[in-house]
């Protein structure tokens, strides 16, 4: 907790993901989180039914690239309800991010399920700019995939850690 901070008026956030990359429209929720909160957990499932592209250590890499920084931004790796994760952290919000109306259902639902384990949680839902309200992991990944130029959809420093 930075030292000139007032206990009560400290304000932390967990926003959590596969990041199966990390895409410039995650990084535009970071940010607009770290304008509203004094710290954001950037919390990078591990999420194995969802085989990912990238193993969980790269992906947790990538996101440490992605924010470098960003203050008041760390990442870690996690294997949890995300729930219990943030209960452990003494997190009360969750920042989640909408693109389209088609997100919406299955976060809220998600939202109600995790205040039904923890009443104290709330979810935050932010909207990426227009310009990367289209950026998704799976749009990304599908064009790796296929050899295609991904490079203007991830940020600089994650296109360098995928170079390596």
């Amino acid at each position: 907790m930075p030292k000139n901070c007032d206990i009560n008026s400290y304000r932390k956030a967990i926003y959590s993901g596969t990041f199966d990359p990390i895409t410039n429209g995650h990084l535009d929720i970071i940010k607009r989180a770290a304008n509203i909160f004094d710290e954001v957990i950037i919390a990078v499932a591990k999420s194995e039914l969802k085989k990912p592209m990238f193993d969980h250590d790269q992906r947790v890499a990538f996101a440490q690239a992605a924010v470098e920084g960003i203050e008041g931004v760390s990442v870690l790796g996690f294997d949890t309800l995300l729930v219990d994760l943030a209960t452990e952290l003494k997190v009360n919000t969750i920042i989640r991010g909408l693109r389209a109306v088609s997100d919406f259902e299955f976060e809220l639902q998600m939202g109600y399920a995790n205040s039904s384990i923890n009443k104290k949680i709330e979810t935050l839902y932010l909207m990426p700019t227009l310009q990367n309200a289209f950026v998704s992991s799976t749009i990304v990944r599908e064009i790796i995939r296929f050899n295609g130029k991904f490079e203007h959809l991830v940020p600089e420093k994650v296109v360098k850690c995928m170079q390596l």
